[in-house]
C-alpha cells in the first residue's frame, strides 16, 4: 500500500472580525525552508506512484499529440515597414525561431507563400544547423531562437519583442525562472551592421551566436512588454513593486546604462497596474493604468518621446475607457470604448487636442451587444464585440471621407471563435484574423477591406486521419438555482457518443474577470474526444460570455454565482444523459481552480475526478494580506475582507481550504509550480493537506522549476498534457485506447 505524505500541523491562529481561524499548514509558505522543500518532493513520489499505472497511456496520449502535429512549421508572415516577420517551429526543438525575410515592393500586402527554402538560400543564422535547414523564406534573416537563448535554463519565457521602425533594432525580454521578471536586451539586426551571411547549404560552422550583435544595454527585473518610440532612440518599459504590480513605466535611451533610466510615470494606488505602448499610427504613445473596474489613458506625442504625459480622462471610480487614435476627416481624433452610463459599453469619438470636449456618439450603448474594442487604421476601422455569447468582427471603411456602414463578417458554424490577430500597419489593405471552432482547426485569414473578399492564408494542420464531419459541436442551456440560463459548449465524436447514453465527460470552467472561455479547436484534445468522451465548457457567470453583468453577478458578494452555475451545467449533462456522476471530471486553473475548490465541498457527489490547476483555493488567507502579490488589485475582483466584515464572512462561507468537510470527495488532482507569482503553491499544497485530513483520495504534482503557465517548451507542455488526460481519462473511466 502507498503511503499518502502528512504534512505536519503547526497551528497559527488568523484573527480578522472577531472570528479565529487555525491555520495548522502556513508553515507550507515559506519555500526557503528544507522541510517545505521536501514535503512538495515527497508529494510528488507519492503522485508519480500514484499515477504509474498510467505510464503507458501517458506515452501513447504524447506520441498522438507529436504524430498530429506538424513540428516543423511557420506562422504566417505579417508586414512590418520593410520586411515579413514570422515565427518558426522545427522538429525535435522546444522554441519557436523568430525570422523575417524581405518584402518585394512598398505595395506588396500579399504574404509570401510558406515553402521550403530552396538549397543555397542566403540566411542570417544563430542556431544549429537543424534549425537552419528548416523551412523559411528565401533571404530569411534569424533574429532570435528561443532555443539558444534556452540553453543552459530549465525554463524560458519570452516577454517582450520588438522591432524599432527601422528596421534596425530589436528589444527582446526573457524570465529564466517562471516568477514573471524579465531581463531586456537590445540586439543590432540591420543586415548592412550584423555577422556574414551564411548559405544553408554551406557545411561550414554555421552556430553564429547572435548575442554578439547585443549592445551592451541590459535591464533586469522588468515586466513584460518593452518596445521601442517611433524613433528607434528610446525603450519605454515598466517595472513592478514588491506585491508583482506593474507600477512604473520607464524610458531608456539605448546605448546607455539602465542606471540612467528616467521614471516617466509612477502610480502609487495599490489597486491599479500600469502598462505603455503606442498607437498603430505610431503619432502617440501611451501609459493606461488601470483596476478591476476603473482606467486612465495618458497619451504623448511621439515625436516628442521626452515630453510628459496628459490624461485623455482623469479616473473615475467605476469607468473603464480605452483609447485608439484615429484620423477623421482630415483631423487627430480619439476613438474611445467606454462604459460611462453603459454598461456594455459605447464606440465614441473625441478631438484629440481636446479630449475632453464634446463626445460624438458613434456607436450607442446596446443591452444585447458587449463592445469589446475598436482598431483604426489609414481607411477603416474595425470593431470587436460580443452577440449571443460568441465573438464578432465587425468593419467600416471610409471612402473618400465618408463611413461606408458597419459590416459583421459573418461565419456558418453554430460555435466559434473570431478576432483580429497581429494587423501592426497603419496603411494596410487587409486585416489578419484568427478562426477556430472546436471542429475547426485554427485558421488565418486576411480580409481584404475594398472587396469584401476573405482569404484563407493557413489552417493548422492536423496529421494523419481527422475528419471534421465526425464531430458534433452544440450548445445546451442549464438552469441556474435564480433560473438564470447557463450556456454550455459541448463537442464529442458522432460514431462513439450516443445522446441519451451517458458518456465520459470532462466539464471545464473559469468564471472571473469577465475572461471568456470561447470555443476553439485543441489538437490534444482529440486524445480524449477519439477515446469516447464529451468535453464541455461551462459558460459561468464572472466570465464575459454574456456581456458585462454576466461577469458583474458573478464576482465580489455575487461570486458563489460561478460556483453554482458549474453545478447546475454539470446537473443538467447528468439530467438529459449526456453523462453520469461516476464518469463526469471537472476541470479549471487558476480562478478556475478556486471554482474546483468550491464545487468540490460543494456538490461532490456530480463528479468522479476534479483537476485543479494552480488552484486559487487558500482565496480568503490571500487576499487578506496585502504584502501578497497581487491582492490590493483583486479587492476589486473579490472584494476586500481586510476591512468589510461582510466580504470576509462571505469569502469564508466558499474559500476551499476552510469549507473542506468530512464526505465523500471525488478524486482530486492538483497541480502548481514553485515559483508562481499569481498563485502561490502553498495554496494547493495546504488544500491537500487539509482534505488528507478527511481521508479524501487527492494528489498534489510540483512542478519545481516553473511559474503560472506550467513548464516551458513544447514537448515539456505537451508531456504535461499527456499526464493530465491519462488521468482525467482514468477518472472518467473511458476507453484507454484510442479509436480513430
Amino acid at each position: 500500500m502507498i503511503i499518502p505524505p502528512v504534512a505536519a500541523q503547526k497551528p497559527v491562529k488568523r484573527i480578522h472580525h472577531n472570528d479565529v481561524y487555525v491555520d495548522n499548514y502556513e508553515w507550507l509558505r515559506n519555500k526557503e525552508d528544507p522541510e517545505v522543500i521536501a514535503h512538495l518532493e515527497a508529494e510528488n513520489t507519492y503522485t508519480a506512484a500514484r499515477t504509474a499505472h498510467l505510464e503507458l497511456l501517458q506515452e501513447q496520449i504524447f506520441e498522438e499529440i507529436t504524430d498530429r502535429t506538424l513540428e516543423t512549421d511557420l506562422s504566417v508572415p505579417v508586414r512590418k515597414g520593410e520586411w515579413w516577420y514570422y515565427t518558426r517551429t522545427v522538429e525535435g526543438l522546444d522554441y519557436g525561431i523568430h525570422c523575417r525575410a524581405p518584402i518585394e515592393s512598398a505595395d506588396d500586402w500579399e504574404p509570401p507563400v510558406i515553402v521550403p527554402a530552396p538549397a543555397g538560400a542566403v540566411r542570417t543564422v544563430g542556431t544549429s544547423s537543424s534549425a537552419a535547414s528548416a523551412p523559411g523564406l528565401p533571404g530569411e534573416q534569424i533574429l532570435l531562437d528561443d532555443n539558444v537563448e534556452s540553453v543552459g535554463h530549465e525554463f524560458f519565457s519570452l516577454g517582450s519583442f520588438d522591432i524599432s521602425a527601422d528596421g534596425g533594432l530589436l528589444v527582446y525580454s526573457v524570465d529564466t525562472d517562471g516568477d514573471e521578471r524579465y531581463t531586456i536586451r537590445i540586439r543590432d539586426i540591420d543586415p548592412a551592421r550584423i555577422r556574414r551571411p551564411v548559405s544553408v547549404a554551406d557545411d561550414g560552422d554555421d552556430d553564429i551566436d547572435l548575442s554578439a550583435n547585443n549592445l551592451a544595454d541590459v535591464i533586469p527585473n522588468t515586466a513584460g512588454g518593452a518596445f521601442f518610440d517611433p524613433s528607434g532612440r528610446y525603450v519605454f518599459y515598466t517595472t513592478v513593486d514588491e506585491a508583482w504590480r506593474p507600477d512604473t513605466v520607464w524610458r531608456h535611451e539605448v546605448g546607455t546604462e539602465a542606471d540612467a533610466d528616467v521614471s516617466v510615470f509612477h502610480e502609487p494606488d495599490e489597486s491599479f497596474w500600469v502598462g505603455a505602448g503606442r498607437t498603430r499610427s505610431r503619432a502617440f504613445l501611451v501609459i493606461e493604468a488601470g483596476s478591476s473596474v476603473t482606467s486612465e489613458t495618458r497619451l504623448l506625442a511621439a515625436d516628442d518621446p521626452t515630453g510628459e504625459f496628459h490624461v485623455v480622462w482623469p479616473r473615475r471610480d467605476g469607468v473603464e475607457y480605452d483609447v485608439e487614435h484615429a484620423v477623421i476627416n482630415g483631423v487627430d481624433s480619439l476613438l474611445i470604448v467606454h462604459n460611462d452610463n453603459a454598461v456594455n459599453f459605447e464606440l465614441v469619438s473625441v478631438p484629440a487636442a481636446d479630449p475632453q470636449g464634446e463626445k460624438r456618439v458613434l456607436l450607442p450603448h446596446n443591452p444585447a451587444i458587449r463592445l469589446e474594442s475598436v482598431d483604426a487604421f489609414r481607411d477603416f476601422v474595425v470593431v470587436e464585440y460580443r452577440k449571443e455569447g460568441l465573438t464578432r468582427v465587425a468593419v467600416a471603411r471610409r471612402d473618400d471621407d465618408k463611413t461606408v456602414g458597419l459590416k459583421e463578417l459573418t461565419f456558418d458554424e453554430e460555435l466559434f471563435s473570431v478576432g483580429t490577430m497581429g494587423n501592426p500597419e497603419w496603411e494596410q489593405p487587409t486585416i489578419r484574423l484568427s478562426y477556430t471552432s472546436f471542429v475547426t482547426p485554427s485558421s488565418v485569414y486576411d480580409y481584404v477591406v475594398a472587396t469584401g473578399e476573405l482569404k484563407l492564408r493557413k489552417q493548422q494542420p492536423v496529421l494523419g486521419h481527422f475528419a471534421p464531419e465526425l464531430f458534433e459541436q452544440r450548445r445546451e442551456w442549464a438552469v441556474a438555482d435564480d433560473g438564470t440560463r447557463i450556456p454550455i459548449s459541448l463537442v464529442y465524436r458522432r460514431d462513439l457518443v450516443t445522446p441519451g447514453t451517458p458518456a465520459p465527460t470532462l466539464l471545464y470552467g473559469y468564471g472571473a474577470y469577465e475572461h471568456s472561455v470561447d470555443p476553439g479547436f485543441g489538437i490534444p484534445r482529440l486524445s480524449l474526444l477519439d477515446r469516447g468522451m464529451i468535453f464541455a465548457i461551462a459558460h459561468v457567470r464572472g466570465g464575459g460570455e454574456m456581456g458585462r453583468l454576466w461577469y458583474e453577478n458573478g464576482k465580489k458578494l455575487n461570486k458563489r454565482n460561478s460556483f453554482t452555475d458549474f453545478s447546475a451545467c454539470a446537473q443538467h449533462l447528468i439530467d438529459t444523459d449526456y453523462t453520469s456522476p461516476d464518469r463526469l471530471v471537472a476541470d479549471g486553473g487558476s480562478a478556475g481552480g478556486l471554482l474546483m475548490g468550491a464545487v468540490a465541498n460543494m456538490t461532490p457527489h456530480l463528479f468522479s475526478g476534479i483537476l485543479a490547476g494552480v488552484p486559487f483555493v487558500d482565496a480568503l488567507t490571500s487576499i487578506l494580506d496585502p504584502s501578497l502579490p497581487l491582492t490590493v488589485i483583486e479587492w476589486d475582483e473579490w472584494g476586500d475582507p481586510l476591512h468589510d466584515p461582510e466580504v470576509y464572512a462571505y469569502m469564508k462561507s466558499y474559500s476551499p481550504v476552510e469549507n473542506v468537510r468530512p464526505v465523500h470527495y471525488p478524486r482530486i488532482l492538483a497541480t502548481t509550480s514553485l515559483n508562481d507569482t499569481r498563485v502561490l503553491y502553498v495554496e494547493p499544497a495546504k488544500w491537500v493537506a487539509k482534505l488528507r485530513e478527511v481521508n479524501a483520495d487527492v494528489l498534489l504534482k510540483t512542478e519545481m522549476s516553473a511559474g503560472h503557465g506550467g513548464v516551458s517548451g513544447r514537448y515539456n507542455a505537451w508531456r504535461e498534457r499527456a499526464f493530465e488526460y491519462a488521468w482525467i481519462i482514468d477518472a472518467a473511466r473511458a476507453r484507454p485506447t484510442g479509436e480513430g
